[in-house]
């Protein structure tokens, strides 16, 4: 309880985040490029650290929960940096989804300066980060992680060292990608069996929990049924996640040719209008498409929910280098 954690990130995942640490009483200093998402940690006692060498002046422990690798660079070696304001001895712990080679990068920055480092993504929604349920996925020495173990634990339910730097945001990228490429093909499938004649609600009873479907579809159902696709994870952060899948690919000698075509597909439906929506619209992208109709983001707008048995996741050139924090 002694540390004060500085956190910089306060988007959808970073706000809630911090809202654990907060709750269980550690002090927190705070930075987010638009002030607003931080009001509600600093009416709670929060500090607001003005820059990111504003909050790494007072941190003995510093999160970042930022969405690209160049938001993260900008944030920790740019104008103001925090690598160059952080203490010897001081810990970075990086939960923002980077490629592999970025963090090992990451992780010679902060040595060069004297600090520790982390790769820490995570999996989950956000209801899981509220409700602190979050995996963290942890690259980097075991010694560094069990003095991180508390703060961890204040927002996860469970921490797997995958290994040393680099390796934690690697499984990431694996699960994303899975997740991702999962959700596309449903999509697809389902677009054809609704062409040909099976309906929707059949599709969906036959198919979702069954061995053929990954679990992240079926835990969309509701949603799709609903054509609610408010952003738990955005189309706009997928697609980001699985450019740098490609490129890791081309970086360790892999060939990617699902997850490159599975990019360009979320590329499409991004330039249709789905960028902000969940990635789980991409059903939608699909079955709007399925007789030549014409895929948009109004496609997807949110509708009553109907009738149904079951309403019941630098170096790099990202589409965006916006931060989760805008």
């Amino acid at each position: 309880m002694a540390f004060k954690v500085g956190f910089i990130g306060l988007g959808i995942m970073g706000s809630r985040m911090a809202a654990n640490l907060q709750a269980r009483g550690y002090k927190l200093i705070v930075f987010n490029r638009t002030r607003e998402k931080a009001e509600a940690l600093l009416r709670g006692g929060a500090t607001w650290g003005r820059t990111p060498i504003g909050v790494a002046d007072e941190a003995d422990v510093l999160f970042t929960m930022l969405a690209t690798p160049e938001a993260v660079e900008a944030a920790a070696v740019g104008v103001e940096g925090f690598l160059r304001a952080l203490r010897p001895g001081s810990i970075w712990v990086n939960s923002s989804t980077v490629n592999p080679s970025f963090a090992r990068r990451m992780a010679e920055e902060a040595r060069a300066n004297g600090v520790r480092y982390l790769d820490a993504p995570v999996a989950g929604s956000k209801d899981a980060a509220a409700g602190a349920e979050l995996l963290f996925m942890v690259g980097g020495d075991a010694a560094d992680l069990e003095v991180c173990r508390p703060l961890l634990s204040t927002m996860g339910k469970r921490i797997v060292h995958v290994g040393g730097h680099g390796v934690g945001s690697a499984l990431k990228m694996v699960n994303n990608l899975l997740g991702a490429v999962a959700m596309a093909a449903f999509a697809e499938g389902a677009a054809l069996g609704e062409a040909l004649g099976v309906p929707r609600q059949m599709l969906f009873d036959a198919l979702l929990g069954g061995p053929m479907v990954a679990p992240v579809v079926a835990a969309k159902r509701a949603r799709i049924e609903r054509e609610d696709y408010e952003a738990d994870f955005s189309m706009r952060w997928m697609q980001k996640d699985l450019h740098l899948a490609s490129i890791s690919g081309y970086e360790a000698g892999v060939p990617m040719p699902v997850v490159n075509v599975t990019k360009e597909i979320y590329r499409l439906a991004m330039r249709e209008g789905y960028a902000d929506r969940d990635y789980g619209s991409i059903y939608a992208f699909f079955t709007a498409n399925r007789n030549g109709q014409s895929a948009t983001a109004a496609d997807a707008t949110p509708a009553p929910a109907r009738e149904s048995a079951s309403v019941r996741p630098v170096q790099t050139a990202t589409p965006t280098a916006r931060d989760r924090s805008t």
